[in-house]
């Protein structure tokens, strides 16, 4: 199964549970991934990175906002954050596509 196909299922799984797919993440090498998954998603941030990863987010108790990252694979791995403050997010967020990349990488 390619990345398109993957991302499709894992986002259809992921909406069932009310979140919403943010971003994809997607390796330079997955280029034909890239159109297919741009037409599939076109409401989602597309972000060249070093490791396939889907970003979903949805609402929190307390005005949090949860966001989970995670990998394009058919062995399921995510990480979850939820995140209250707007300026901590991007920190944080590549915090969590790091160790993303290393889990993927070794």
């Amino acid at each position: 199964m390619n990345v398109a196909e993957l991302a499709e299922q894992i986002v259809a799984n992921y909406q069932k549970h009310g979140w919403t797919l943010r971003r994809v993440l997607l390796r330079p090498t997955a280029e034909h991934e890239r159109q297919q998954i741009a037409q599939m998603f076109p409401e989602s941030a597309l972000i060249t990175s070093e490791v396939d990863a889907l970003w979903f987010a949805r609402a929190s108790h307390a005005g949090r906002e949860a966001w989970e990252l995670r990998l394009i694979a058919e062995q399921p791995y995510a990480l979850f954050e939820t995140f209250e403050a707007e300026e901590d997010r991007e920190d944080l967020r590549r915090e969590m596509e790091n160790k993303m990349r290393d889990y993927a990488g070794g």
